[in-house]
C-alpha cells in the first residue's frame, strides 16, 4: 500500500477521481471551538501553546474524527506560521484575533524577511502530523494546509484583520513591483513548508485563499492565481491531491480551472451545478453549504444537504463540506447530522451515477 495513502481512501479517492461509494464529507475549522472537547482543552492552554505542542494538536485534529464522524482530519495548526518563520511577531489578542504589531509599511521590512526551513522552524508541525497519521491508525487521512501568498501578503501588511484592506490595496496599485516581491517571498516560503508537510506524512494540502475575494478578476489574476499556482506545480505529486480554496472568488471559476489543483474549494455563494458547468468534469469540487444552515433543525440540515449532493452532480467529483469554516456555537449534534446526512444520502448518487 503507498505510505502516502491511509487505509480509509475515501477521501483521497473522490479527490483523484476514482471510484467511491459515497461521498466523503470533511468540515473547515472542523477542530474548532464548536467542540466541548476542544473547549476542555482550550481553558488551560492559549491558542498558539495548543498548536505548538504536537502532542495538544494532534489530540484536538482528532476529535472531529471521534466525535462526528468526519472521513478526513485536517492538522490543527495557523496558517499565520508561516509569517511567523519569516520573521514577524505573530500574537494572538482576545477578542481581536491574530496581531502583527508591526506589520509591514518599508521596503526595508520585505528585504529583511528570512527565507524559510521548515522542517526546522515549523518542526512542531511536522511532529503533530507524524503523530496523527499514529493515533488514526488509518481511520482517515491527514490534510496538510498553508495559507496561500496573496492573503498571507494581506494579514502581514494590515497587521490584523480589516474592514477595507486600505494597505494591502495601496501597495497593489502604488507599489505592485513591491508588493510582487513580498508574494515571490511568501511562495517560496509556502513551497517549502507544504513539502516538509507532505514529507511528514500529510496526505493532501489545502491552500486557503481567504482575501481572494477583495480582488477584482485583474487583481486576482495578477496577485493571486500565479502565486497559488506555482506552489501547485512546485508541490505535485501524483497520490496527493492539492485543493485551492479561494474565498469570494466564485466569480472567476474559468481562471480557478487554471490553478493546478485536482479539487477546487467553493464558497456558499457559488451554485455548484454552474461551478460544474464552468470548471468541467476534470476538477473534483469541494463544498459547499452556507455554515450558518447548520443552525437549522436537523431535518433542515437533511433536506439541505440532499440539495447540495443533486446540485453537485456527478460523483465520484465532489467533497462535502461547508462553504466556509464551521462557526463556534453552531450545536455539535447539529454537525454531526450535517456529516451523517452526507453517509446517508449520498450513496443514492453514486448508485444511479446523478
Amino acid at each position: 500500500m503507498n505510505p502516502k495513502i491511509s487505509e480509509n481512501t475515501l477521501f483521497i479517492d473522490a479527490c483523484l477521481k476514482k471510484p467511491v461509494e459515497r461521498t466523503p464529507v470533511w468540515i473547515m475549522r472542523q477542530a474548532g471551538r464548536y467542540l466541548p472537547q476542544y473547549q476542555a482543552i482550550r481553558r488551560n492552554h492559549d491558542f498558539m501553546s495548543m498548536y505548538k505542542t504536537p502532542e495538544l494538536a494532534a489530540e484536538v485534529t482528532l476529535q472531529p474524527v471521534d466525535v462526528i464522524g468526519v472521513d478526513a482530519a485536517i492538522i490543527f495548526s495557523d496558517i499565520l506560521v508561516v509569517p511567523e518563520a519569516m520573521g514577524m511577531e505573530l500574537q494572538f489578542v482576545e477578542g481581536r484575533g491574530p496581531v502583527f504589531p508591526r506589520p509591514l509599511r518599508e521596503e526595508a521590512q520585505v528585504d529583511k524577511l528570512l527565507p524559510v526551513k521548515a522542517v526546522e522552524q515549523l518542526s512542531f508541525v511536522m511532529d503533530a502530523i507524524a503523530l496523527s497519521r499514529k493515533n488514526l491508525a488509518g481511520r482517515a487521512p491527514i490534510i496538510g494546509f498553508s495559507g496561500a501568498p496573496w492573503t498571507l501578503a494581506t494579514y502581514m501588511i494590515e497587521g490584523s484583520g480589516s474592514k477595507n484592506f486600505t494597505h494591502i490595496k495601496q501597495w497593489r496599485f502604488a507599489r505592485p513591483e513591491l508588493l510582487h516581491r513580498l508574494l515571490d517571498k511568501i511562495t517560496d516560503a509556502v513551497i517549502d513548508y507544504c513539502r516538509a508537510q507532505m514529507a511528514a506524512d500529510a496526505q493532501a494540502i489545502q491552500l486557503f485563499d481567504s482575501w481572494a475575494g477583495i480582488l477584482d478578476e485583474e487583481g486576482f489574476t495578477r496577485f493571486a492565481l500565479p502565486y497559488a499556482r506555482r506552489i501547485f506545480q512546485a508541490i505535485w505529486e501524483p497520490e496527493v491531491p492539492l485543493i485551492y480554496f479561494a474565498k469570494g472568488a466564485g466569480g472567476w471559476l474559468h481562471h480557478l480551472r487554471e490553478c493546478g489543483a485536482q479539487v477546487i474549494g467553493l464558497d456558499w455563494t457559488v451554485d455548484l451545478h454552474r461551478a460544474r458547468q464552468v470548471l468541467g468534469n476534470a476538477t473534483v469540487i469541494q463544498g459547499n453549504l452556507d455554515p450558518t444552515a447548520l443552525y437549522a433543525p436537523p431535518e433542515t440540515i437533511r433536506r439541505l444537504v440532499r440539495d447540495m449532493l443533486t446540485t453537485a452532480g456527478q460523483n465520484p467529483r465532489h467533497v462535502a463540506n461547508l462553504g466556509h469554516g464551521i462557526l463556534p456555537d453552531i450545536p455539535v449534534e447539529h454537525a454531526r447530522e450535517f456529516v451523517n446526512a452526507v453517509k446517508e444520502e449520498s450513496p443514492r448518487f453514486h448508485i444511479r451515477g446523478l
